[in-house]
């Protein structure tokens, strides 16, 4: 995997980093990278007295991790973040996964209800945090992707949910397929532009967003009721389950570090090299 330095921090020289015995340390880490690569992410700092390189220019905190004073009113503190992408991804897919199966009609399952509470508490509540956390570590794209799909299942559990009853406020059952097919089509065009987004992370995570974008498609052309809407609702569940299989080896990616591993999982790392 692609060794990704530490930006610059402007406005401090080398001697404000040496001033801490602890600023230099061994890290690995792995996760949606600030730049939505999902891979492994190392970086070894070695103090001078150990006949090591000093660190180049780079202001980081005790920790070993950026020091940010773009707030200079507040006080800087030391702040280490467990990595909370394989926690979205894993709810995202198993979700995703349960979902699908209904959409492919196995073993004669058609009614979506039992997905709700996954829908709720794994897929949107764990999957909502984990987008949070991703803003707490400075991470956009991640935290865009995440909290917006907890989001997304947060609000299909309240459509499908029986207690809703939004079903039942249509007089007429087209009209309420047709305002889901609206529903789905924007999560496709939301979809498409983080897919797009994350075209410079990986391999495996702009798969993940591509899959994704056709299965949002087929299912919204579905639920327009066209000519082969048991035939696309079926192609888009097992688009579904290609998805969560990607979205779950990522997670795994993700999981799989040479510090937790005797082994990596290969994620074809497309970021810009310097």
């Amino acid at each position: 995997m692609a060794t990704s330095a530490l930006p610059p921090m402007h406005g401090h020289t080398n001697g404000d980093v040496e001033k801490g015995a602890n600023v230099y340390h061994n890290s690995s880490e792995s996760g949606l990278h600030h730049n939505g690569v999902v891979g492994n992410h190392n970086s070894t700092y070695t103090h001078p007295q150990d006949g090591g390189a000093p660190l180049n220019l780079r202001n980081i905190t005790p920790g070993g991790h950026p020091l940010d004073r773009s707030q200079p009113a507040f006080p800087v503190y030391h702040r280490r973040f467990a990595n909370p992408a394989p926690l979205g991804l894993c709810g995202f897919a198993l979700t995703t996964f349960m979902l699908s199966l209904i959409n492919v009609n196995t073993r004669g399952v058609a009614t979506p209800n039992v997905v709700v509470g996954p829908a709720l508490f794994y897929g949107g509540l764990a999957q909502l945090l984990a987008g949070m956390w991703e803003f707490a570590s400075g991470n956009t794209f991640a935290a865009t992707a995440f909290s917006s799909y907890g989001a997304f299942w947060l609000s299909y559990a309240f459509i499908v949910s029986p207690w809703s009853d939004i079903a039942g406020s249509y007089a007429v059952e087209a009209d309420f397929a047709s305002g889901v097919a609206f529903f789905l089509f924007g999560w496709f065009i939301f979809t498409f532009i983080m897919f797009v987004a994350s075209l410079r992370s990986s391999i495996a995570l702009s798969t993940v967003f591509f899959l994704l974008t056709i299965t949002f498609l087929l299912l919204g052309i579905a639920e327009l009721g066209v000519g082969a809407a048991a035939h696309i609702h079926t192609a888009g569940g097992a688009f579904g389950l290609a998805t969560a299989a990607v979205a779950w080896y990522v997670a795994a990616a993700n999981l799989l570090t040479p510090d937790t591993s005797y082994f990596v999982l290969p994620i074809g790392d497309m970021s810009k090299k310097d």
